[in-house]
């Protein structure tokens, strides 16, 4: 049997809790984004960004605003994420762009 000893400073705790909590916001935030582009009839976010390129100008207009709205969003993310109070991701998720597409 092994035993170990794993001692840190409260700042170190609280920097591991501060990545923690960002991990759930941005997994948050990637699920909301994927979300959007199911919703929109596509596989992923990836899959519809792949048609900006498109020579079909619907399809191509359509992966331009979601790529301007998926930018909109992580910009917010951004912008919340150095505010004083801690954020719960359903609460950064109420706070962002909605879609317009």
């Amino acid at each position: 049997m092994s035993f170990s000893l794993r001692i840190q400073s409260a700042d170190a705790r609280a920097a591991e809790a501060a990545a923690a909590h960002q991990a759930q916001i941005s997994a948050a935030v990637e699920r909301h984004v994927e979300a959007q582009a199911q919703a929109l009839g596509y596989a992923s976010a990836t899959a519809l960004t792949g048609y900006l390129g498109s020579t079909v100008a619907p399809w191509a207009a359509e992966a331009r605003a979601f790529v301007t709205w998926r930018d909109a969003v992580w910009t917010k993310v951004f912008a919340v994420s150095g505010q004083e109070q801690v954020l719960t991701p359903d609460a950064v998720i109420a706070a962002l762009p909605a879609w317009g597409g």
